[in-house]
């Protein structure tokens, strides 16, 4: 296909495949514009230039455009050449050397050039007492104030500006303002670079590569620590307070700890100028041993590494990604309907050992970014904790680690110590170079004072804490009225088998829209997925059924599912499943009771704050197996409330008596 682009040299035809991606599109172009790279040509489907076209990743039949469509191209202000300097102060970068490092091309999220656009202005009402001015003036009382501004964030109690205005506030020092979301400037230097606190590996300096020998241009500099002032991301959102409810119903049944992985997307935030949050559309479990004080994953692993890899696709066939982790850590108190208060300031917030864990995913998954000289800056990766409030309540807290934080576990320098607010510095060896660290703290005297980390420093200089919630009017990407069961939970009898997938996939033929229903469950498509019977291309159009937001497109694709070779293929193995199969993993349903049923646990505990609804069941380990008649009765092994006339458990399937 022919697409037309129009320049203000001339009207260029460019020839591209429907399934080639906007940024093929752009390379092509740059060299026809003379462009300095590729992503400083701005797009736009109007010769205006306000319908601005940035979707890189997406592909050219997916964006809309048809076979001998127009689109309009100019290479953005920014990143042109200025005749005035744009440095601060010193010497002025050259051009030749500024982008030196960059690389050629970097992919970052969508709501990055969504923000890039925006200027974040704060605008201000005109002061009744200041302003003397009419309504259609302004002066420096009602003046719109920048994000970075430090009376606004003072005024506001803001510890951690959002991302986006930490960058503008250095961009600002170069005069560069406005529209970011063309190209670096060629006389620019690229304004962000992630703390490195490792060895220089290629000294030049004519001795031995460590560790044979080090000078002082190869070794790291001093770390002196101190609070961030700008975080990566500013809320965390939960779609629907369901998955949490689910999360809990393991920690209600067993009363151990329960690990998973956060999967959704980022957004811009309403409510936060330049802000991101992350959007937690699913909850993820992977295999893991808990304990009632922890759990243990082998996140190392190559078993653990394939599970990931296996769930990403499908995520990524739905439009989301993994986005973070989340953790349990609760423990019913004497008072009834409450939980201990164990995390708060006067005992820690997260643990040395969640914060390095916290540190280990964040490097795992950097934050790409074109104004940082080696492509990543950060990282939007999200740590959340389910725990007590000092209410008695449970609730859900979330963090990041600093970036420091993060150079600090990438270069081997720090490691949990036994008390969980602190975290030591390892001790440096032969192999291991460790520079001096500190930090600032103020002293009885209202004074900043700088102190030795060595051996051990308060975690607090690693944190950066997130706001979190739920939506008020929710619009989850999974709406399945009929959840399937959840992985890895042999340990509260609930297993993924063939069985239960026949008796799910049975309880839904009976119309194409209750067909849909089935897929919009993330457990669900994670586990056909798992089986093999869907090709890479099936799993894909898997995920479009979910992530289409017109019902009737959506019911056609499912229809289109079902027809194909791999799901029939799934459906010859599902009537070969044997009733045996099915009946011994009856208990797997059982979380459809624990949304409905009540029991004696955990009531008003189990219910985050925000979460607008009570908690459906719980574990005390008060629950009697006797009772008769025709009423319900719960199991004294495990407190499930069974229907009446079961002689045993639908959970544990152990005896009523």
């Amino acid at each position: 296909m022919i697409i037309r682009v129009r320049t203000p040299e001339g009207t260029h035809r460019i020839e591209m495949e429907p399934q080639e991606s906007l940024a093929l599109l752009l390379q092509r172009l740059a060299p026809i514009m003379k462009a300095p790279a590729p992503d400083a040509i701005l797009l736009t489907r109007d010769p205006d230039g306000q319908d601005i076209v940035a979707e890189f990743e997406q592909s050219i039949v997916s964006l809309g455009l048809k076979h001998g469509d127009m689109l309009f191209a100019r290479i953005a202000a920014s990143a042109r050449p200025s005749e005035e300097p744009r440095s601060s102060g010193g010497a002025q970068p050259r051009p030749g050397n500024a982008h030196s490092n960059k690389p050629a091309f970097v992919k970052q999220d969508p709501v990055d050039y969504e923000l890039e656009k925006d200027d974040g202005l704060i605008k201000r009402k005109r002061d009744t007492k200041f302003c003397k001015h009419g309504p259609n003036a302004m002066c420096e009382y009602c003046l719109p104030v920048e994000p970075y501004d430090k009376e606004h964030l003072v005024k506001n109690n803001i510890k951690h500006m959002p991302f986006y205005a930490y960058l503008r506030q250095i961009l600002s020092q170069y005069k560069v303002s406005g529209d970011i979301s063309g190209s670096v400037p060629p006389n620019l230097p690229l304004p962000l670079e992630d703390p490195n606190y490792c060895v220089k590996p290629s000294c030049k300096s004519g001795h031995l590569p460590w560790p044979g020998g080090i000078c002082s241009k190869c070794q790291p500099p001093a770390i002196t620590l101190q609070r961030q002032t700008f975080r990566m991301v500013d809320n965390v959102e939960f779609a629907t307070s369901d998955m949490i409810q689910r999360l809990l119903s393991f920690w209600r049944n067993s009363r151990c700890q329960r690990f998973g992985l956060l999967y959704g997307r980022y957004s811009r935030s309403t409510d936060i100028p330049l802000g991101v949050k992350a959007v937690v559309e699913a909850i993820y479990e992977p295999k893991q041993s808990w304990e009632e004080d922890g759990v243990k994953v082998a996140i190392e692993s190559a078993e653990f590494e394939d599970e990931i890899k296996r769930v990403d696709a499908v995520a990524e066939a739905c439009g989301i990604k993994l986005i973070g982790m989340i953790f349990t850590d609760v423990e019913a108190a004497d008072e009834p309907n409450k939980v201990i208060f164990r995390r708060h300031i006067d005992s820690y917030f997260l643990t040395a050992l969640e914060c390095r864990l916290a540190a280990y995913m964040q490097n795992k998954h950097k934050n790409a970014s074109r104004w940082a000289s080696d492509g990543h800056f950060g990282s939007k990766f999200v740590t959340c904790c389910v725990t007590g409030n000092q209410d008695g309540d449970i609730d859900v807290t979330a963090w990041q680690v600093s970036n420091s934080a993060m150079a600090m576990q990438e270069a081997d320098l720090i490691v949990p110590s036994n008390v969980p607010s602190k975290m030591c510095v390892h001790t440096a060896t032969k192999t291991r170079y460790v520079p001096d660290v500190f930090y600032t703290y103020m002293n009885e005297y209202n004074l900043k004072v700088s102190a030795n980390a060595k051996p051990a420093f308060p975690i607090e200089y690693l944190l950066v804490n997130l706001t979190q919630g739920f939506p008020l009017d929710p619009h989850p990407l999974f709406s399945s009225s009929k959840p399937f069961a959840i992985e890895n939970r042999d340990h509260v009898h609930q297993r993924q088998t063939l069985g239960m997938l026949k008796q799910h996939v049975e309880s839904a033929q009976a119309s194409p829209e209750t067909l849909r229903q089935l897929f919009m469950d993330f457990h669900f498509l994670v586990y056909i997925s798992s089986l093999g019977f869907l090709s890479p291309d099936e799993v894909q159009l898997a995920g479009k059924v979910v992530s289409e937001s017109d019902p009737s497109t959506s019911v056609r694709l499912a229809s289109q599912l079902i027809e194909s070779a791999g799901w029939q293929t799934l459906q010859l193995a599902l009537q070969e499943a044997s009733a045996s199969d099915l009946g011994h993993t009856g208990a797997g349903s059982a979380m459809e009771h624990m949304a409905g049923a009540g029991s004696s646990g955990t009531g008003a505990a189990d219910t985050p704050q925000g979460a607008g609804a009570r908690a459906g069941a719980g574990a005390s380990g008060q629950g009697g197996g006797g009772g008769a008649g025709n009423s319900a009765w719960a199991c004294r092994h495990c407190t499930f409330m069974n229907s009446a006339g079961k002689d045993s458990c639908e959970m544990c399937a152990l005896p009523r008596d």
